[in-house]
């Protein structure tokens, strides 16, 4: 296969603008396909049908990372310090070789380590936010998504959008009206826990799970005025399940898997899943190391991948399954490693069942090699043109005219 770049993209590095060492420590970030590039073979007519179906069809990714961790992972210290920076790189050439139209942007605020080692700290999370910002404002190839209409125009001029998530509400603490202010600073999605639980509810990590809060009820009134879009991949099941219920609009799990395929904490029940559909939301398949793993296959590949968007498409139907790979550039599984107890990786996805670690997901290993595989799977399994458009992006655009309207 040829690797063509996006016909809207200029070259540029992350905040080109500034003089590297100067106005910013010069980190040594990994290279974006560190793990090859690594592509599902197609018969000449399947990549006649392929390359169609994309020029046609919004490719939508509902939950990604697409910034950098460090080349040398093999102790913390030095991806440590370059998170101390505040300063991610975003990986602008690696995107312009990808599918992609529109991409959510969950930043890396877990790892947010700025001013404290345990992250999400409101400050830093608006430090970070502003950042990507004012390098955005230095680009032309990557536009910040606030409309629906901002996804069809990027793809039309070869460009994609970019929408800024804050990907768990612990940074607004007791405060409402910070959902107002992210909104106005141009974020679309929050999620109401990531894995702890905070003011809002329980976090899927706890033993015991509570529930949506008082304030948690009042938060996602507030996300539904505002236009904001609401997340429950990190809740605990039954604050998920009260989240979908008191809400007034459709909500997304941007990124998880089947608990009847991989039975984690971080993954989704069928209840939950069947509750989302019911509100016409979307259910989003991750594919960061060591999540969407299956008995079939007892390792972490496409295939198992493939076994919970199969899985949670038979139980709800095609309308209700996208896709949130979750993933970056760099080693991903060193990242689980160096930041387990923040990300509490090893909580959430424990199992008693012993599976194959693997050093990368291959064909699913970052956002652009996720983006050539996933449609080239679903091709070679039999799936329909208008199938293809719903999972790729049109359900996830359904659910926008509605949220976001």
């Amino acid at each position: 296969m040829e690797f063509q770049l996006k016909k809207g993209y200029r070259p540029y590095e992350a905040y080109q603008y500034l003089e590297p060492g100067r106005d910013f420590k010069v980190i040594d970030w990994a290279d974006w396909d560190w793990a090859g590039r690594n592509i599902l073979p197609l018969n000449p007519e399947e990549e006649i049908r392929c390359r169609e179906l994309l020029e046609r069809t919004p490719y939508v990714s509902l939950h990604d990372h697409p910034d950098f961790t460090t080349r040398d992972m093999s102790t913390c210290e030095p991806l440590f310090d370059a998170m101390r920076t505040g300063r991610d790189r975003c990986g602008y050439e690696a995107l312009a070789y990808s599918n992609i139209d529109c991409i959510f942007d969950n930043m890396m605020d877990g790892t947010n380590i700025i001013s404290s080692p345990n992250g999400w700290k409101w400050i830093d999370i608006i430090h970070d936010l502003g950042m990507r910002l004012c390098d955005l404002a230095h680009q032309d190839f990557i536009v910040h998504c606030k409309t629906v209409g901002d996804i069809f125009a990027a793809k039309k001029e070869g460009k994609i959008a970019m929408v800024f998530v804050i990907e768990g509400a612990a940074p607004i603490e007791n405060e409402v009206d910070r959902i107002d202010i992210l909104y106005g600073l141009g974020v679309r999605q929050l999620g109401v826990t990531y894995s702890e639980s905070n003011a809002l509810g329980s976090g899927c990590k706890e033993d015991h799970d509570g529930g949506l809060t008082m304030f948690g009820k009042q938060c996602v009134e507030r996300m539904n005025k505002v236009g904001m879009l609401i997340d429950v991949s990190h809740c605990g099941s039954q604050t998920a399940y009260d989240a979908v219920v008191h809400s007034t609009k459709p909500i997304i799990m941007s990124h998880t898997g089947a608990k009847g395929v991989w039975n984690t904490k971080r993954l989704a029940s069928d209840e939950l899943i069947q509750a989302i559909a019911a509100k016409g939301g979307v259910v989003g398949i991750e594919a960061a190391p060591h999540t969407t793993m299956s008995k079939t296959r007892m390792t972490h590949d496409i295939d198992s991948y493939m076994e919970h968007f199969e899985y949670v498409k038979n139980l709800v139907g095609i309308d209700h399954v996208g896709f949130g790979v979750d993933c970056m550039y760099g080693d991903h599984v060193g990242l689980h490693h160096a930041f387990a107890a923040a990300l509490s990786t090893g909580d959430t996805s424990k199992t008693t069942v012993p599976y194959q670690e693997v050093p990368f997901v291959k064909y699913l290993e970052n956002p652009t090699e996720a983006s050539w595989n996933i449609p080239r799977w679903l091709i070679k399994h039999g799936y329909t043109d208008e199938e293809i458009f719903k999972v790729l992006g049109g359900n996830a655009i359904r659910v926008l005219r509605e949220v976001w309207s």
